[in-house]
């Protein structure tokens, strides 16, 4: 085994005694990790939902062409159902 496996299980077997002797660590592990968590969760989103992002201005921008698109074409119908109602 290397050393680096050796600190490891050192590692977790000391955190595993403490989780089995104290239910605030245990508590606390699983809060820390949700915090962990929520901020992975916000970095993720400030990089890719960010407005300068290239990425997303692109995808924001195929949105709004395509919902653009889909009105001029309801628009397009609607003054072709009047005129043909008309005559």
């Amino acid at each position: 085994m290397t050393t680096y496996y050796s600190t490891l299980l050192i590692i977790f077997s000391i955190l595993a005694y403490m989780i089995v002797v104290d239910k605030n660590v245990a508590n606390a592990l699983i809060l820390v990790l949700k915090l962990i968590k929520i901020k992975c969760t916000t970095a993720y989103l400030y990089v890719w939902l960010h407005p300068k992002n290239p990425f997303f201005r692109y995808a924001s921008w195929r949105r709004s062409q395509q919902l653009a698109n889909e009105f001029q074409k309801m628009i397009e119908e609607s003054r072709n159902d009047k005129v043909s109602n008309v005559d």
